[in-house]
């Protein structure tokens, strides 16, 4: 795949990496959203590369109800740190990324 720099890539199927993202920042979304996720399962996301890495990814957190997070993760030379940037709550399955 095509890297575009300076923009966000296509839309694409979650992975396993996306996923391990989403559990390194889970505890931050709860604490953040005041809600405890027993569902938490990434599905789609898109990715930007700057000096590091954003991620835009949907997570589906039980029946219609999904998530979007805004994830950063740094360069593995800055120590790979990953952190979350932002949520954004009551989203569905058709929101856009």
């Amino acid at each position: 795949m095509a890297t575009i720099v300076g923009g966000y890539n296509p839309i694409i199927d979650a992975t396993k990496e996306t996923q391990d993202l989403c559990h390194q920042v889970k505890h931050q979304v709860e604490k953040k959203t005041g809600a405890n996720y027993k569902e938490f399962k990434a599905v789609k996301y898109r990715s930007q590369p700057v000096a590091g890495t954003n991620f835009v990814i949907k997570v589906h957190v039980g029946g219609a109800n999904y998530i979007h997070l805004e994830v950063f993760q740094a360069l593995p030379c800055n120590g790979g740190k990953v952190s979350l940037t932002n949520v954004k709550s009551h989203q569905t399955k058709d929101s856009p990324l």
